[in-house]
């Protein structure tokens, strides 16, 4: 009964916060109350105690609709009138973080005692966490993604509670009061890299104090998430199980006098070095509730102690639930708890039993989160569960020794030394071994990202064959995985036209049956990045090809090459580039107007007016026009007055989205 009670009340919450139409949550929360009331019944509860169980969950969810992301009434960016894009002001501010170099500028979150928002330097300044400034700029709203698989600020922030940014212009310092915690982690991470280098130095502070608060290079990031690793750089309840265990260990003769503070000596000190991050909370109150449990001799049930600590976290902050660190870490979590067991069993049937141990923890975290990899980021990895037991006997001394090595950077830095002599190389043989297997062929499986609807056929048909006591479902709901796996290919195979707008830059996907081309307006290393965070978003191992229509290309090749088998950075009026199903060709010789082809499709894409001017002079009529600017209403009615012409074009203030005429 106390799984069904916690698991329906966490569902209430989750419905208030989940950015849901109005009708679907009305349905769910239906259906959750059909749940809760069966279960009762059939528990014989009195209706009095039914109806005091639904007004409970009512209120759950309203506080969940209350706390879900959302500017308060004193927040800065209402300071920003309707129609303006920005206004002057003068302000004081805290810092959130020490600022870290990006470019020629950089950005740092700061808070006021209204709200929050983010801080743009252009020079970047070396400022610290804690500082009072002055500020005087621009306050604007944060900007929203051009596309759902292209999130921008405003989608990044809103969990942070950060709706607006000021772009400074002048700033002066007031004050530095005293950090002494911000202090200490700059100290362990700046000694590590001393003793360590920059890369394995940067490595044992991450599994310190994790990569949140340690500045790694984006080369090492991006290796460990294709080499599925990257839960090894975020302070979460791997790091503090292994801590836990070490000081459990050195204390299982000693009184319960020693035992208990030791034990949340240590768990203390964890959460103070690794910050307040949803997975470090959740690591923590499940370590104090398991160790409080051990202690008192009453035997411990992992799911029951799992949904009750998410559901005080959500209650003490619902927005969390929306954090992606947050869901990977409660399903890595609830995979462990449900299925590591029968997996073990499962393997042990063809492998030996430390072997069967070892694939079976992290095949059960990776089944556990891979919905939550396609629902986010579009793509698997695809040696993960073989990556993580080659680093499973690197990764806990490396652990235990970072974290020796962050006491003994605070306590006898002479020591240190000697330290990494031993522990530097393991350091760089998982350096190795982990950039190893993201160069492996086929590191990354592009499948793209799956919408809710269809994640859900997916999860429905799988579930049954990861949990055990719902072995009786597996063969009714078996034909959900064949209807999503077709919706899955239906929706990679079809024909289709995708424009994407972020002034000044554009880009545009042609796409038919799995293949695709992509044409940039920019060339820059920004509109390269975010090209390829949408062939991930869609499912796209590589462009057949790229057009660059850049007069001035800020990187021709490099970044750009990684995406298609050719790309060209100048098409002349008579020349095409073509693909099995897939064409572009220009319009004219003296506009970026494009003809683009996928199948029996044709469009007529005008990037902007001077595309426009052209394509009104030569007359051109009927058919699918596309715009790549907001057009004027005078233009829109010379559009309507155009037979057989369809025409679609962003609509005003708006980066995503597409009117049709």
């Amino acid at each position: 009964m106390p799984l069904l009670l916690l698991s329906g009340a966490l569902a209430a919450l989750s419905l208030g916060v989940l950015p849901l139409p109005l009708a679907a949550r009305t349905a769910l929360a239906v259906l959750l109350g059909l749940l809760q009331l069966y279960g009762c019944s059939r528990r014989g509860w009195p209706l009095l105690r039914r109806l005091a169980l639904l007004l409970a969950l009512l209120l759950l969810g309203t506080w969940g609709w209350i706390g879900r992301p959302h500017p308060l009434a004193a927040d800065p960016v209402h300071w920003i009138p309707a129609a303006q894009r920005s206004v002057p002001v003068q302000l004081q501010a805290g810092l959130l973080q020490d600022t870290r170099p990006m470019g020629e500028g950089c950005a740092v979150l700061a808070e006021l005692p209204q709200g929050r928002l983010r801080l743009r330097f252009r020079p970047c300044p070396q400022l610290q966490q804690g500082w009072r400034l002055q500020l005087e700029g621009r306050l604007q709203r944060l900007r929203s993604g051009p596309h759902p698989l292209l999130p921008g600020a405003a989608e990044r922030l809103a969990g942070k509670g950060v709706w607006s940014e000021l772009q400074v212009e002048r700033w002066s310092l007031i004050a530095r009061p005293p950090t002494p915690l911000a202090d200490l982690r700059r100290r362990i991470a700046a000694e590590l890299r001393r003793v360590g280098g920059e890369q394995p130095g940067g490595l044992l502070a991450a599994l310190v104090l994790g990569q949140a608060m340690v500045p790694l290079p984006l080369s090492v990031k991006e290796a460990f998430r294709a080499a599925g690793l990257s839960h090894a750089l975020a302070a979460s309840g791997f790091h503090l199980s292994v801590l836990l265990g070490a000081v459990l260990l050195l204390t299982r003769r000693a009184s319960a006098l020693v035992r208990w503070p030791a034990a949340f000596g240590a768990m203390a000190l964890f959460g103070l070095l690794a910050g307040g991050q949803a997975s470090v909370v959740r690591a923590l109150l499940m370590g104090a509730m398991a160790f409080v449990l051990k202690e008192s001799g009453r035997r411990s049930r992992p799911l029951a102690l799992l949904l009750l600590c998410l559901l005080l976290m959500l209650l003490w902050r619902p927005s969390w639930l929306l954090d992606v660190g947050f869901q990977l870490s409660a399903a890595a979590t609830a995979g462990l708890i449900l299925s590591a067991g029968p997996l073990e069993e499962r393997l042990g049937l063809w492998l030996p039993s430390w072997a069967a141990g070892a694939m079976a923890i992290p095949l059960a975290a990776s089944l556990w989160t891979l919905p939550l990899q396609l629902l986010h980021f579009g793509v698997v990895p695809s040696y993960a569960v073989l990556a993580n037991v080659l680093a499973a006997p690197l990764l806990t001394p490396l652990t235990l020794g970072a974290m020796a090595m962050a006491l003994t950077a605070v306590l006898l830095p002479p020591l240190l030394a000697a330290m990494a002599f031993l522990l530097v190389p393991l350091a760089q043989l998982l350096l190795a071994l982990v950039q190893l297997m993201a160069r492996l062929p086929l590191a990354q499986l592009p499948i793209g990202r799956l919408g809710p609807l269809l994640l859900l056929l997916a999860l429905a048909g799988l579930l049954p064959w990861w949990l055990p006591a719902a072995r009786r479902w597996r063969l009714l709901l078996l034909p959900l995985l064949p209807l999503a796996l077709g919706l899955r290919l239906w929706q990679q195979s079809r024909d289709q036209l995708l424009l994407v707008r972020q002034a000044p830059r554009q880009w545009i996907v042609a796409r038919h049956q799995g293949r695709a081309g992509l044409v940039s307006l920019k060339a820059d290393p920004s509109s390269c990045r975010r090209a390829e965070q949408l062939a991930q978003g869609l499912g796209i191992a590589r462009f057949d090809w790229l057009l660059l229509l850049d007069p001035l290309p800020a990187e021709p090749k490099g970044c750009w090459s990684r995406l298609a088998l050719t790309t060209v950075d100048r098409l002349l009026p008579q020349q095409r580039l073509r693909s099995p199903g897939l064409e572009v060709s220009r319009l004219s010789a003296d506009s970026q107007g494009l003809l683009l082809s996928a199948g029996r499709q044709r469009w007529q894409v005008l990037p902007d007016r001077q595309a426009w001017w052209s394509w009104r002079r030569q007359g051109r009529g009927g058919g699918s026009l596309w715009l790549g600017f907001v057009p004027t209403a005078r233009e829109r009615r010379e559009l309507q007055q155009r037979r057989g012409l369809t025409a679609w074009w962003p609509p005003a203030g708006s980066t995503s989205g597409w009117h049709q005429s």
